[in-house]
């Protein structure tokens, strides 16, 4: 069966967000790619990437993007010892922005949801 190009470069993003968050969590990467950057890597323009993965899956990429950043954080939150700080540093996060950050996308703070987390 024959991908359509829109499918393979929603895949090759996905495929990518995994990766470069994977480094950037082990420190080979300093800091996250910004949305036009990681366009560049997939050899797309940014609206093109937009538009696509817009199409093909019905958000827009930084949705997707934030998700898998979330994602990763709770684990880290949930499994580690590390505090909020530390946790916020990792993910190249002044802390107050990466409390910010994280309840906008889960409505609960880092702090609380180690502490619901825990007691479960």
């Amino acid at each position: 069966m024959i991908m359509k190009r829109s499918e393979e470069i929603t895949l090759q993003y996905f495929a990518f967000l995994e990766k470069h968050i994977q480094e950037v969590l082990s420190g080979a990467v300093p800091e996250f790619m910004e949305l036009n950057e990681i366009a560049g890597q997939l050899a797309v323009s940014h609206k093109h990437l937009t538009d696509t993965v817009k199409k093909e899956k019905g958000k827009h990429p930084c949705y997707f993007y934030d998700e898998k950043i979330i994602h990763e954080a709770k684990i880290m939150i949930a499994d580690s010892e590390q505090s909020i700080a530390e946790i916020a540093r990792i993910f190249t996060y002044d802390p107050s922005n990466f409390s910010k950050f994280f309840k906008k996308m889960t409505g609960t703070t880092p702090g609380k949801f180690r502490k619901n987390y825990s007691s479960e």
